[in-house]
């Protein structure tokens, strides 16, 4: 879905511009030139599935919060400052912290803490009673969640800056920063915090590792070059979080590829033409990937060659794929959660939910977690 392919296509940079440091940021939405979403088709014999219970948080206002289980609990944010507090087993809303802060960026708990960010570069750590432990500030939209490993919180801003902070006390260890090109998305997706390492996705199709530690450059790969006569047509953005899987690591590009790298060496493994700005996941077999025009595609994970492609949600602005219960789940820009099997992307099941674009999702004890748009977290049982 870009400028040098079809006109449909180009509707997926034309949602926001915004200026920062200099460069151009898009972010990825719909408008009126959108095409159409796909019709749903009934399911014969779908999988039973419902929602336990669903909890008004209040709305994300054009941001993107992730809620996060901890404890027994589920914890979700919203743009107005609030962050609830939910029983996960029932539903019932057990707290709420009112930061009197518009929130933009979040929720992570990380060791008891739970993090959220704002637009004016507020990063702001609470404990689960809701006192305020810390707050920095780092001078940069925080739309991403944090990510923490070996006591350090890492931040990413909407410019592209990641930045680590001690998640004792938000005091600033380290930053990162690179040139950034003209244009570039504005992604909600942060980095992967895991061990020593803080692997990053960056314009130009660009993989990193930082060292935890000091912030420092380990290692770079590239996804994906940028291909094209304009800076339009040249966004290759690495917009989700890299997965690893055993000892290598996988990522696709906007307007790029998917590919997967050994991490002892960097050698890229293999690497296939799906453009994408999301997340991916990844089973025994196969890498499961929705691309930027609404089809779901399987790989096999060892060479990359395709499995199956689902392409009934085109158009439907679809979340990343989630793993849960050995089955695939996307949510939609309608408010519906999509079920699809593993091994051929038939559909399982569906189910709706508040009727706005469901935002994040993440799995819980037998089922999942969404957050949506429009201010619902909902519990799905399968």
């Amino acid at each position: 879905m870009i400028a040098r392919a079809t006109n449909a296509g180009r509707w997926v940079l034309a949602a926001l511009v915004l200026s920062l440091a200099g460069c151009g940021v898009f972010g990825i939405g719909s408008n009126s030139d959108a095409p159409k979403p796909t019709p749903l088709t009934p399911i014969e014999g779908g999988l039973a599935m419902k929602a336990a219970w669903s909890v008004s948080v209040g709305k994300a206002k054009g941001y993107s919060f992730m809620p996060e289980l901890e404890g027994g609990r589920v914890y979700a944010a919203s743009a107005d400052g609030v962050i609830t507090m939910i029983e996960e087993d029932t539903g019932r809303v057990v707290g709420k912290i009112e930061t009197k802060r518009e929130l933009s960026g979040g929720l992570a708990i990380e060791e008891g803490k739970i993090i959220v960010g704002t637009l004016k570069g507020d990063v702001l750590a609470y404990d689960v009673t809701g006192k305020n432990v810390w707050t920095a500030n780092i001078a940069g939209e925080v739309i991403a969640p944090a990510s923490a490993s070996r006591k350090v919180a890492v931040i990413r801003t909407a410019d592209g800056r990641i930045f680590g902070l001690g998640l004792d006390d938000g005091k600033r260890k380290w930053v990162y920063q690179r040139p950034m090109p003209v244009l570039m998305l504005r992604s909600e997706t942060g980095v992967l915090s895991i061990g020593g390492d803080v692997l990053a996705g960056y314009p130009g199709g660009k993989l990193i590792a930082l060292d935890i530690e000091d912030g420092k450059l380990t290692w770079e790969v590239t996804v994906s070059l940028p291909r094209g006569s304009t800076e339009l047509e040249r966004i290759a953005d690495i917009a989700g979080v890299p997965v690893l899987d055993g000892p290598r690591v996988c990522a696709a590009a906007f307007q790029g590829k998917v590919a997967c790298f050994e991490i002892q060496t960097r050698n890229m493994v293999w690497s296939r033409d799906i453009w994408s700005s999301r997340g991916l996941a990844v089973d025994a077999k196969n890498i499961y990937i929705a691309d930027d025009n609404g089809n779901v595609h399987a790989l096999d994970k060892a060479a990359g060659a395709s499995v199956w492609k689902q392409d009934k949600l085109a158009y439907r602005r679809l979340t990343a794929p989630l793993l849960v219960n050995g089955r695939i789940v996307v949510g939609d820009g309608q408010g519906f959660l999509h079920v699809l099997s593993p091994d051929d992307g038939h559909f399982l099941g569906r189910l709706p939910t508040d009727g706005s674009a469901i935002t994040r999702l993440v799995p819980a004890p037998g089922g999942l977690v969404a957050q949506t748009a429009g201010g619902s977290v909902v519990a799905v049982r399968f």
